[in-house]
């Protein structure tokens, strides 16, 4: 089957904040695709509305067996219903995470750059926020172990991850995980591993995702695994996602912060959810390789034809993370807002001031029409 990710959709007022919240600018910032979602995701909203009631909704039995297929068949995970929150949205599962095992005063610990999210939720449980850089070792982006044992405190309570990372691309290995979980348990810090780009990796042989679910039985005990199909299926207007919770403790207490401050779930996302999970695959297919496409291309075209700029291959994703220091510019989002008219995903949102993302999750005429304005940019 043919899919087209070629054809440029028209997004502008739609209502989209990738294109209208700043309509004066070419956008390659917020994380979401420029591509219409699988045809299977389309009939399955369809069938929903020609229904015709969108009262109050909860997750119905095509959902929940999606779901637990989905966790056994692609994440090697057997999963109990009762283990999963369903949840709408994996922001607001950050900010109950840090206030469900947070007091005020306690710390989050994170590594950055990272979403930025992860270094703001802290706030929402008046606790205090560490941060460790991530570093570069011949090429591959990996954990600082001396540094984090020299930042993490008494006081630390929860590590939040993004595995695969978001914004450097990375696809942390089973030892990176599993080191991780026993740095976390030797602190006894609650791992919250944010999973939700574990079906965007370009060589799935050569750099498998090993999740937080497939850590040794004690070990996964301490553990919130987010998980969505949003980014991968590009539904995540839709608001959907859910978190895996093993411990019945730490369950009941991320459940008990959520009070009365969540909306209701999308009466269209469960549906929407269960077609990406059921018959998703073919198109998830297509797109990878029309983004493996697209990320060799940056990479070469970053690399060779703008000066003072870096992209390093990342193993997922459709998000560009790119070295930009040498330029000098201080900010380079804001330089090229104002020599290339382009909306760019400042570094300094992410911990790591002169650096940018740019999103290739689009047609690839159109991103080499976002490129060509940063070569032109640089050159005048």
């Amino acid at each position: 089957m043919n899919f087209d990710f070629d054809t440029v959709i028209p997004r502008r007022d739609t209502g989209c904040i990738k294109y209208d919240r700043r309509p004066e600018l070419d956008p390659f910032w917020v994380a979401d695709l420029d591509f219409a979602s699988a045809p299977p995701i389309l009939e399955a909203l369809h069938q929903r509305v020609d229904h015709g009631v969108f009262g109050y909704a909860q997750a119905h039995d095509g959902l929940n067996e999606a779901i637990l297929t989905y966790l056994h068949d692609r994440r090697g995970a057997t999963v109990p219903l009762d283990h999963i929150i369903h949840l709408g949205g994996l922001v607001p599962a950050l900010s109950l995470a840090a206030r469900a095992y947070c007091q005020p005063g306690d710390a989050v610990m994170t590594c950055t750059p990272v979403y930025p999210p992860f270094i703001g939720t802290h706030h929402d449980a008046h606790a205090q926020l560490i941060t460790v850089d991530h570093i570069l070792t011949d090429g591959q982006w990996s954990f600082d172990w001396p540094a984090m044992e020299n930042a993490v405190t008494p006081q630390t309570k929860v590590f939040l991850l993004c595995n695969p990372q978001n914004p450097l691309g990375r696809v942390f290995t089973r030892h990176e995980i599993v080191k991780l979980a026993e740095f976390c348990a030797a602190h006894h810090l609650l791992l919250v591993s944010d999973e939700i780009h574990c079906d965007l990796i370009f060589h799935e042989a050569a750099t498998p995702h090993f999740s937080a679910l497939n850590l040794p039985a004690p070990l996964a005990q301490r553990t919130i695994t987010l998980l969505s199909p949003s980014k991968t299926w590009n539904i995540a207007g839709l608001g959907y996602a859910f978190a895996v919770i093993p411990d019945d403790t730490l369950r009941r207490k991320f459940a008990t912060a959520r009070g009365h401050t969540l909306s209701e779930i999308n009466a269209l996302s469960y549906y929407a959810a269960e077609a990406a999970y059921r018959h998703g695959e073919p198109w998830r297919q297509a797109l990878l390789a029309h983004l493996t496409h697209n990320r060799d291309t940056l990479v070469h075209f970053i690399n060779t034809r703008c000066p003072g700029l870096t992209a390093y291959p990342g193993q997922a994703t459709y998000l560009a993370w790119i070295d930009a220091t040498a330029l000098g510019v201080g900010n380079p989002a804001q330089h090229f807002e104002k020599k290339a008219g382009l909306f760019l995903s400042d570094g300094t949102y992410f911990g790591w001031p002169g650096w940018f993302r740019f999103n290739f999750g689009c047609p690839h005429a159109r991103m080499i029409e976002g490129l060509e304005k940063i070569a032109a940019a640089l050159t005048r």
